[in-house]
C-alpha cells in the first residue's frame, strides 16, 4: 500500500487557497483514478484505488495543518506503511513560483508546520514529498494572509497546470521511483537547475 497524502485545511473557506493545494492535488489524482476521497477515518478523508500495480491510499487530514502528523501516523499505524519506502506528501511552497512542482526523497520542513508535523509524527525526515509553488507575484505580499485567501482568477491557469504536473509525477514516482521522477519533473520547471535534489 502506496499513502499519498495532501496537506491542506478542513473547511469550504479554505478550499481554493494556496494553503490547500495539497488537497487540489489529491483531488486530481482521485478524479484522474475515478474515486472520491470521502471516506473518514484516521481523522483524514480517504480514498483507494490504483496505480500501475501499486494499491493506493490518497488521504486529506482533518486536523488543521499544523496537527497533520496526527492523521498521518494513525494511517501508517492502521496500514502498516513504511513511511520511508511507501508515502508521498503533497504540500504548497511559498518559495517556488507558482505552478512549479519539486520531488524531494528526504530532507527538512524548510519551515512548513504541516510538513514539520508529520517529521515530529513519524519521526523521520526519509519522506518523499512533492511541493508546488504558490508564490505571490510580488514577494512583498507572501506570509499568511495570502496563503489563506483563494487564489484570484488570474492565477488559476497556472494552478491547474500545477496539479495536472504534481499528478504526472506522483504516477511516475509510484511506478518508475522517485529518483526517475525527481529527474523528469524537477528539470521540466526549470532546466537551468540541476536535475537531482537529495
Amino acid at each position: 500500500m502506496k499513502l499519498i497524502v495532501g496537506l491542506g485545511n478542513p473547511g469550504i473557506e479554505y478550499q481554493f487557497t494556496p494553503h490547500n493545494i495539497g488537497f487540489l492535488a489529491v483531488d486530481r489524482i482521485a478524479e484522474q483514478c475515478g474515486v472520491m476521497v470521502d471516506n473518514r477515518h484516521c481523522k483524514a478523508l480517504t480514498g483507494r484505488s490504483r496505480i500501475g500495480n501499486e494499491e493506493i491510499l490518497l488521504a486529506k487530514p482533518e486536523t488543521y495543518m499544523n496537527l497533520s502528523g496526527m492523521a498521518v501516523l494513525e494511517l501508517v499505524r492502521k496500514y502498516e506503511v513504511e513511511p520511508e519506502k511507501n508515502l508521498i506528501v503533497i504540500y504548497d511552497e511559498l518559495d517556488l513560483p507558482l505552478g512549479m512542482i519539486r520531488l524531494r526523497a528526504r530532507g527538512s520542513s524548510a519551515g512548513h508546520n504541516g510538513m514539520q508535523s508529520i517529521i515530529n509524527a513519524l519521526q523521520t525526515e526519509e519522506i518523499s514529498r512533492l511541493r508546488i509553488g504558490v508564490a505571490p507575484d510580488d514577494p512583498k505580499k507572501g506570509g499568511a494572509k495570502y496563503i489563506l485567501a483563494p487564489f484570484r482568477k488570474s492565477q488559476m491557469v497556472a494552478v491547474d497546470e500545477a496539479l495536472d504536473l504534481s499528478a504526472q509525477a506522483v504516477n511516475v514516482a509510484l511506478t518508475e521511483g522517485i529518483l526517475v521522477a525527481m529527474n523528469r519533473f524537477n528539470r521540466k520547471n526549470k532546466p537551468e537547475e540541476p536535475a537531482a535534489e537529495a
